[in-house]
């Protein structure tokens, strides 16, 4: 298996002005593999401490003295801590909370120690913690699932995936080996992202061995919802849970969640569901600049889910039905292209950002629009608008470029890559130029790289 995030650990490791690094994701992204990984390919050795395993384990940091705990700590792995050399891993650190505050005294008289963490549910700590952070003397990463392009390489596929990073608009693709991505385009639908199982058809080439470690991670999730019982029902929380995935791709209203249930109720479910990084909102934004964040409606958002393939799963789908390739495409009216694009737009920035996506729409009873996700690119805002197959209407992106005035547009569907020069065409409006850039989906990893990079059509967005 292969994670991009190696390398931004490995960067980490050699930066003069290095902090504690604590990785945040949802459970079973692969956290932990990757800080082993790390430790494998660029250190000597790994301390490694399980707090939610062996919880007394954080007495050792309990001294107020760094110098001492680091003492006690080499007598307890009964190793040396090596300066450049050994990687601490404070894992699961959730559950010793009172050892995040004390990181910056690591920091500040250690910066030579190398100290890594990560935690299940660590969101709920960070958003409710009572004591003082260490504001400026930690750093984090965010981890999501495995992109396309980590999936091929996950399956053996280190050609095709070098293909998409190497791929440029002056070059067709041709028939045969577009075919063939998008074959691994469909097959990422049912298997998804979740590294458990990717490793698990990695090694079986079975959709039953698949489903089984889906409906796994699926019922882990859920056996962590008692412990938000003080906070929440936690039966209403599994139902918001299970109703989820059948509401990608449109704006959420409660009563689609439970029409028995409060809003406010409904809605403290779906925040829990958020800090556990399950769900996403795909906020509004105006689409008038960037940051996008500046005009966005809170209550106005379309849900995204963790993953596809445990939305495949979620939504009862037959794994087993891969063969019927075309019916796969228009599952759920299309919303399953959606969650591919998003989830992959959502970490598409700097592992040090916080994830976040946004879309458009515009609710008026005679001219209603919607674009799918507005990204920004070099400080320009781009609109995506997602296809499931290889036909469909353009006629809120059009809308949307009208209205903005953009440079450029990007659609993602199953067509061959292609770049030309428009104009939109709506009744009533001036015509307004612009560079429409229509990419199969297989190149979702590349989608900024490639409007950035072509001169011809993009050269504004530089």
């Amino acid at each position: 298996m292969y994670r991009n995030a190696l390398s931004d650990i490995e960067e980490w490791k050699y930066r003069p002005d290095r902090k504690p690094l604590i990785i945040r994701g949802a459970r079973q992204v692969g956290k932990t593999w990757l800080v082993r990984e790390a430790a494998r390919k660029h250190f000597d050795n790994i301390i490694e401490i399980n707090f939610d395993k062996t919880p007394e384990k954080a007495q050792l940091f309990t001294t107020g003295d760094v110098q001492k705990s680091l003492q006690l700590l080499e007598v307890d792995a009964d190793t040396e801590i090596l300066p450049g050399s050994t990687l601490i891993f404070f894992d699961e650190i959730q559950a010793a909370p009172n050892l995040l505050p004390l990181l910056r005294y690591f920091y500040e008289e250690r910066p030579d120690i190398h100290i890594l963490a990560a935690g299940s549910l660590l969101e709920f700590l960070l958003a409710d913690h009572d004591f003082s952070m260490p504001v400026g003397r930690i750093e984090y990463m965010h981890l999501g699932p495995m992109d396309f392009e980590e999936f091929l390489l996950g399956l053996g596929q280190e050609r095709l995936a070098r293909f998409l990073s190497n791929f440029s608009l002056d070059s067709p693709v041709p028939e045969s080996i577009h075919n063939n991505l998008m074959y691994y385009v469909r097959l990422f639908w049912i298997i998804g992202g979740m590294p458990a199982a990717v490793k698990r058809y990695a090694s079986e080439q079975n959709f039953t061995a698949v489903e089984r470690e889906h409906e796994s991670i699926l019922q882990t999730y859920q056996d962590d919802f008692s412990k938000y019982r003080q906070r929440i029902h936690s039966e209403r929380l599994r139902k918001v849970f299970r109703k989820l995935p059948s509401l990608i791709g449109g704006k959420l209203k409660y009563v689609n969640l439970d029409p028995n249930e409060k809003s406010r109720n409904l809605a403290d479910c779906l925040h829990l569901l958020e800090l556990a990084r399950i769900f996403y909102p795909v906020r509004h934004s105006a689409g008038n600049g960037v940051p996008l964040g500046a005009e966005v409606k809170e209550r106005d958002f379309k849900p995204l889910f963790l993953d596809i393939g445990l939305v495949a799963t979620g939504l009862g789908l037959n794994l087993a039905d891969f063969h019927r390739k075309e019916e796969l495409l228009m599952i759920n009216n299309g919303a399953m292209a959606e969650q591919f694009v998003g989830q992959h737009l959502l970490y598409r920035q700097k592992s040090y950002k916080r994830p976040e996506l946004y879309y458009w729409n515009r609710e008026k009873k005679s001219s209603q629009a919607e674009v799918d996700y507005l990204i920004s690119v070099s400080g320009q805002v781009v609109p995506v608008e997602v296809k499931a197959g290889k036909t469909g209407s353009l006629k809120s992106l059009q809308v949307f470029m009208s209205e903005k005035k953009l440079p450029a547009a990007v659609r993602l569907n199953s067509m061959p890559p292609s770049c030309l020069a428009t104009r939109s065409a709506i009744a009533g409006k001036y015509p307004v130029s612009f560079s429409f850039l229509s990419l199969p989906l297989y190149l979702i990893g590349q989608v900024e790289r490639l409007v950035r990079n072509h001169p011809e059509s993009f050269g504004q967005i530089r």
